[in-house]
């Protein structure tokens, strides 16, 4: 490495060795930010942080206030009903009518402990209900972690990289990997996590119509919730809503993530929303492991007693008044988060600036929307080999190598901890990375 890197490269090396990372491309996201975290405490200098898909916004102070309020009436000292508490339970339903325009009775609507526990006990419940359908199928590039939730399972899983199939190549493709028999469920995340791709409705009701078809489950993670700004979602009960598979079959599950859009992650509370069809199915191979057969009973007082008997008492307090506001249309929870994608059209251009390119670019003929995320490339260079480099130049971010993608060469960029007084900085780094390697080719 060059001895005139911004981050001297002696301190990088001296806690990569510390860390026994053998390759730093191929670290984890919490590794990366750990190595970041020993290298800026030791230097002084702050990195540009676009390693962890982590709010860079205020909490809503909605849920803050009420969360107080909860805790001062004394909740803490109560044990919350497993399935939640029946305001919040009132206004989920209340959500995905007013933001969705799709109608779900409250028994289905129930909060977890963030959309990870929800993903976990979908994976958990779907693939016990048919011996024969035992694998999870992944719409590719997705979470990390997702993954990492089969193994620990030791449930299967297949996937494929989604962006090489959109539109009506979805169909084939996609059914290829159903016909098996063996899915119990797919799952994909809506903007993508790492790519922001969105699906157009023409691909979500492929999904939907062979989901039905060879009866598959679909999960589908919101945890970007309405944030694709090339429309306005922001206005309850009037279209345009959030797009989604449920309009395309009765056989779903919607995760939606209270940590991005109302900046409430440190209190980890999502929602599961359960189909009503789903939520009454009977499944007889449920019995064995549930001594019940109704999913939804399953679910509720099999899986999520199992796993944490319930989430916190207060937060739901505090995602309650969130999404009151939300529904009454008090609280404009689009608008706050539109800095997120402001933030990523100037970044975008800083790094195609300075010889950077976009990997995923496209939703089928349109241009990707600016989101919380994006994937860059630099001619010459892997993704691992890039991250492994940028790091020296005070600069992290995760290889898209572990996210899924085929895209071997790209990384993901998440926006959210970029401060606006960082930008100067990004542009004078990224002018020096260029001005080093714009010859590697």
């Amino acid at each position: 490495m060059r001895s005139d890197t911004p981050i001297p490269a002696a301190v990088v090396n001296k806690y990569v060795k510390q860390m026994n990372l053998e390759n730093v491309g191929k670290a984890s996201i919490r590794e990366i930010k750990r190595l970041v975290d020993l290298v800026e405490a030791d230097t002084g200098q702050r990195y540009i942080r676009m390693e962890m898909g982590i709010p860079g916004l205020k909490p809503a102070e909605i849920g803050v206030e009420a969360e107080k309020n909860a805790l001062d009436k004394g909740v803490a000292a109560i044990y919350p009903d497993i399935d939640g508490t029946s305001g919040l339970k009132k206004e989920i339903s209340r959500f995905v009518r007013q933001f969705m325009g799709i109608d779900v009775q409250t028994q289905g609507c129930i909060p977890t402990v963030g959309s990870m526990q929800g993903s976990f006990a979908s994976f958990l419940t779907l693939t016990r209900m048919n011996k024969q359908k035992d694998t999870i199928l992944f719409l590719d590039p997705g979470f990390p972690v997702h993954k990492q939730q089969c193994r620990v399972l030791g449930t299967s899983f297949d996937s494929f990289d989604v962006y090489n199939y959109r539109g009506e190549k979805l169909r084939d493709k996609l059914e290829m990997h159903l016909h098996k028999g063996n899915i119990a469920a797919l799952l994909y995340s809506n903007p993508n996590n790492p790519s922001w791709i969105c699906f157009t409705e023409k691909e979500l009701q492929i999904i939907g119509e062979l989901a039905t078809k060879y009866d598959a489950v679909v999960v589908e993670d919101l945890a970007y919730f309405a944030m694709d700004f090339r429309q306005d979602l922001s206005k309850p009960g009037q279209p345009p809503y959030q797009p989604s598979v449920a309009n395309y079959t009765d056989q779903y599950i919607l995760l939606i993530s209270s940590s991005k859009v109302f900046s409430y992650a440190g209190q980890r509370i999502g929602m599961m929303v359960i189909s009503d069809q789903l939520f009454e199915r009977r499944a007889k191979n449920l019995r064995a492991y549930y001594g019940m057969e109704e999913f939804g009973r399953a679910m509720v007082f099999g899986t999520m007693y199992a796993l944490s008997s319930g989430t916190a008492h207060s937060p739901q307090y505090a995602l309650e008044a969130i999404l009151r506001a939300v529904n009454d249309g008090k609280y404009d929870f689009v608008e706050v988060v539109k800095e997120y994608g402001e933030k990523a059209k100037i970044m975008k251009k800083l790094f195609t600036d300075n010889g950077f390119q976009i990997v995923y670019d496209k939703d089928e003929d349109k241009p990707l929307a600016d989101g919380f995320y994006f994937t860059i490339s630099y001619p010459g260079f892997t993704g691992e080999q890039l991250i492994e480099t940028l790091v020296y130049y005070g600069i992290s971010a995760i290889s898209l190598a572990i996210t899924g993608s085929e895209r071997l060469e790209g990384l993901r960029a998440c926006v959210s901890l970029v401060g606006r007084e960082q930008f100067p900085d990004l542009e004078h780094r990224l002018k020096t990375f260029h001005a080093h390697h714009s010859g590697v080719v």
